[in-house]
């Protein structure tokens, strides 16, 4: 039966070593956690014991409050950035699919934040923002305005500048590089018929583009879920809580403070599980897009 299937799918050969590693470095590990969420293992303690469901119980009975904090600001920060990111990238790709000078310089531009590390991102612009001797304070002050970036009011704010900055340009090359492949023949066809820029846009450019406009919100709405290094490198997850995403909240839970591993995990796997539910639903939604635009 293998060998039959195997030989109506010979490509699979060829991949399945790929695939056996991929797969080993990720079962393992899976298992590894979700194990580990059923126990009360601390942080230099050999001594644990299964505690079965206790550990999920605490979250969702309130006991632990910031968990549900970190909940709902992970999911804002996960729609905020991405519909601010989509729209920004949009435009910004709807201006490149033009030629003027110095574009190529304009791609560098766009470049230098998709190729920084988000760690070191959220370095620089911590120094950037600092209220004190920091940039953006001093550009604000020829207007007679200072802000404290990094409070407990505005670090989430200044959490989300800082992703947008670095990841709209990665949601504008993947929607421009989409308008570069649109064929001219629907456009053609929308110019006998009468049809304006506008109706042009909305009835051809919008369909044919929506299959990228998917993929690019997949790719930002679970990276953003789980982002990590920006908020880690900005604020640590302060002041407070008020940047502590669920992601911040596993790092506290388990490494930062209290080496509860056992409860770090349960929130890691719901986590895990919260990032499989969104992702299905929106490959979901860009596999019909897809085939609509088939």
């Amino acid at each position: 039966m293998l060998r039959n299937y195997l030989h109506k799918r010979p490509h699979l050969v060829y991949i399945m070593p790929a695939i056996l590693i991929l797969g080993i470095l990720t079962f393992i590990p899976t298992v590894f956690l979700y194990g580990l969420s059923l126990t009360n293992y601390e942080l230099g303690y050999q001594d644990f014991k299964f505690v079965g469901l206790d550990n999920f119980i605490r979250l969702f009975s309130g006991q632990d409050a910031e968990f549900w904090y970190s909940m709902r600001i992970s999911i804002g920060f996960m729609a905020i950035v991405t519909v601010v990111e989509l729209l920004l990238g949009f435009w910004l790709a709807v201006l490149l699919d033009r030629e003027f000078k110095l574009k190529p310089l304009v791609f560098a531009c766009l470049i230098i934040p998709i190729a920084m590390t988000p760690s070191i991102t959220g370095q620089i612009w911590k120094l950037m923002l600092n209220a004190e001797n920091g940039v953006v304070n001093y550009l604000l002050h020829f207007f007679g305005g200072k802000v404290i970036w990094l409070s407990a009011e505005n670090a989430f704010l200044s959490t989300v500048l800082v992703d947008i900055w670095q990841n709209t340009p990665f949601v504008a090359l993947i929607i421009y590089a989409g308008m570069r492949s649109l064929p001219s023949e629907p456009y053609e066809a929308a110019a006998i018929d009468g049809a304006n820029r506008v109706q042009i846009f909305r009835y051809v450019t919008l369909p044919l583009l929506l299959p990228m406009i998917l993929l690019a919100v997949v790719f930002r709405a679970i990276d953003s879920l789980k982002t990590f290094d920006i908020p880690y490198s900005l604020t640590q997850g302060g002041p407070g809580s008020s940047t502590e995403f669920l992601s911040m909240h596993v790092y506290r839970l388990g490494f930062a403070q209290t080496g509860w591993v056992g409860r770090s995990a349960a929130v890691s796997v719901i986590l895990l599980i919260l990032i499989t539910v969104i992702s299905w639903l929106l490959i979901r939604a860009y596999r019909k897009g897809v085939e609509n635009r088939g």
